[in-house]
């Protein structure tokens, strides 16, 4: 999960709870069914929330099927590690190599596209925020410990974990053609010993966030219609969260793609 001060509200929020903490801490050791954890938590109130947890973005819930999103495996890793300090250069940063490639699911903006999800070793941890310059399109995110590249229409996440999360791929060889540029791109830089110069961020349009919106123009928003939304949440004048519709599990990986675009507003 990606965004603004609205998102970190509900993250904030949804890891209040005892409760909803356990039902995390479970989700960590292993995928839960709703059985399972209303056994261990009790029924009262456990639609409410599971319900919290999924629009905080650290879960999904798939028919009677619970598991962490990425977002939420990455926020319980970094909770139980300490903060990563972010490295003034990058020497001494060692070589990285891709050691996973799996397919996920089919993208909901396009079909015939993917959601992937890989991993590069070792992890980056403090040198990642410093790559930030070397793509032409690309923020690092303090809220998550990532870099959010955008590629075309191929948005890629890479966290300081390791894990990297790419929307948008077509096939497998597609994945391992981006996964290979990105490894090449930060080796070249760290074999060099120069660490990037920062450069001004370049964001996002109303026309790139319209395109991952559900396009049903159905009001709750309080907009006259889904162009209209964008056009305001790009100006600041509304939050991401407004549109509940997103919350729908087919809009799952759309979703993920907006508040990763948010890092560009």
């Amino acid at each position: 999960m990606v965004g603004g001060q609205a998102d970190v509200k509900l993250v904030s929020n949804a890891m209040a709870n005892a409760t909803r903490r356990k039902v995390m801490a479970m989700l960590v050791e292993s995928n839960r069914t709703k059985a399972e954890v209303g056994k261990a938590i009790g029924q009262s109130m456990l639609d409410y929330h599971l319900q919290m947890l999924q629009q905080a973005g650290l879960i999904d819930i798939k028919d009677d099927a619970l598991d962490l999103t990425e977002f939420g495996k990455n926020f319980m890793e970094a909770k139980s590690e300490k903060p990563v300090e972010t490295k003034k250069d990058l020497s001494g940063t060692p070589l990285v190599q891709v050691t996973e490639v799996r397919q996920l699911l089919p993208c909901i903006a396009d079909a015939s596209k993917f959601r992937i999800i890989a991993r590069l070793q070792p992890q980056l941890s403090g040198s990642l925020k410093l790559l930030e310059p070397l793509f032409p399109r690309a923020r690092y995110s303090e809220k998550i410990g990532a870099l959010i590249i955008q590629r075309g229409s191929i948005l890629i996440t890479l966290y300081s974990t390791g894990n990297v999360t790419m929307t948008m791929i077509k096939n497998e060889d597609e994945a391992k053609e981006v996964l290979n540029g990105l490894k090449k791109t930060i080796n070249e830089a760290i074999t060099s010993g120069v660490t990037p110069v920062p450069r001004e961020k370049i964001k996002v349009d109303h026309s790139e966030i319209y395109k991952y919106l559900p396009k049903t123009d159905c009001k709750i928003c309080g907009e006259q219609s889904c162009y209209a939304f964008a056009i305001r949440l790009v100006a600041g004048e509304t939050a991401l969260d407004k549109c509940t519709p997103l919350l729908e599990p087919r809009f799952a990986t759309s979703l993920e793609t907006l508040r990763a675009l948010r890092e560009y507003l």
